[in-house]
């Protein structure tokens, strides 16, 4: 609901709770006011226009504080006459909060707490609804957690228990693959590489064979690199592999 009123010679849109300078009223700070000029009143229901103000409908408002406007300059002068007047002005206004609308016997300040009533008392039933749903949520988890823990026992029981054999095998497969701990192997017939990866000394050692043929990346078969246990001794240098013929690359100067 809201209305339109008159005071001091000005016309003002209000409604319930709203804030507005007037012109200096004769009140103290807190007292109440009663604005029976009300030119137009409407709500969601009718709307009355006054000729010139709606009968039995009246504005109440509380006087927040006495104050004055906006400092104002008035200049005057008349040309060719040599005069000059400049004035200062600054009104005295009176700040109003609305407090209630009246009109046929309709109270917006009525209407509006039974409006905040109706919206309590709903969230008040959303929030049980609320209540309600936690606690089953509550009960439905303790149920469940319930049923899990007396099941996990025969879970245990039906289960077979793992052989010692099968894990002796599985640690021994983790310990020989590539990412393994002890020995590294290049594919060929000489077999894993022990210990960690060795660079040969001057006559060129096992270190040295082994990672010329993982570069070469020749496939499965006897590592070229691997000295003939015919021919070889220990302690004696191995014959290192022939490298390759590259191939002569012709540019269009040497034609």
């Amino acid at each position: 609901m809201y209305a339109v009123i008159e005071t001091g010679g000005k016309q003002y849109r209000v409604e319930l709770g709203s804030l507005l300078e007037v012109e200096r009223l004769d009140a103290e700070q807190g007292a109440t006011v009663t604005l029976d000029r009300v030119l137009l009143v409407a709500d969601e229901a009718e709307t009355a226009i006054g000729r010139p103000v709606v009968p039995d409908a009246t504005v109440e408002a509380e006087v927040v504080r006495q104050t004055r406007g906006e400092k104002i300059d008035v200049f005057k002068y008349r040309p060719k006459a040599r005069r000059r007047v400049k004035k200062g002005h600054r009104q005295e206004l009176t700040v109003l909060r609305i407090a209630d609308i009246r009109f046929n016997g309709r109270s917006a300040a009525e209407l509006a707490r039974q409006a905040e009533e109706a919206a309590k008392t709903e969230r008040q039933r959303l929030e049980e609804a609320a209540a309600r749903q936690a606690a089953a949520d509550r009960e439905l988890a303790a149920r469940l957690a319930a049923r899990r823990a007396q099941a996990a026992p025969a879970r245990e029981a039906t289960e077979p228990p793992a052989s010692s054999e099968a894990a002796g095998s599985g640690r021994g497969d983790a310990g020989s693959g590539p990412s393994g701990g002890g020995e590294r192997s290049c594919g060929g017939e000489h077999g894993p590489e022990p210990g960690p990866r060795r660079t040969g000394g001057p006559s060129g050692g096992r270190g040295t064979a082994h990672r010329d043929h993982r570069r070469a990346g020749r496939g499965r078969g006897r590592c070229r690199a691997e000295p003939d246990s015919a021919t070889a001794t220990a302690g004696e240098p191995t014959e290192p592999d022939r490298p390759r013929a590259r191939r002569s690359r012709t540019t269009k100067k040497d034609e």
